[in-house]
């Protein structure tokens, strides 16, 4: 037996709208909370390769959190010589820049046009 509350749960971990949603709020509560982005690349990574529009967005995802991630590690280092902590803000915007730009295209069920640039 299936209840419907076990089928909307079913829905966010199967690729599609819902997951890719899912994915970009797990990263911009990582402002707050640190560890969920590694838990929305690691759901990522999971779906990518199934086909279809999400497959734009998992990409998209991915490289948002490698490029965030190199670059966090660039700023932490230039901390020490006074420019970092402008830089750590330059990555915030940057990544939520791209998470509202995800968000927007998954809600109309729209892949992300280059998944593979680095900027917006």
């Amino acid at each position: 037996m299936s209840t419907q509350g076990s089928d909307d749960l079913a829905g966010y971990m199967e690729p599609g709208a819902k997951n890719v949603t899912l994915i970009y709020i797990l990263y911009l509560v990582g402002f707050v909370l640190g560890i969920t982005p590694l838990i929305g690349v690691v759901i990522a990574y999971m779906n990518r390769g199934r086909g279809g529009w999400p497959d734009t967005h998992y990409t998209f995802q991915i490289r948002t959190f490698w490029i965030s991630l190199l670059a966090a590690v660039v700023a932490f280092l230039l901390a020490f010589v006074g420019i970092g902590f402008l830089l750590m803000i330059v990555i915030a915007v940057w990544v939520i820049i791209r998470c509202i730009k995800g968000l927007q295209a998954a809600s109309r069920d729209e892949p992300i046009p280059d998944p593979q640039t680095w900027v917006f």
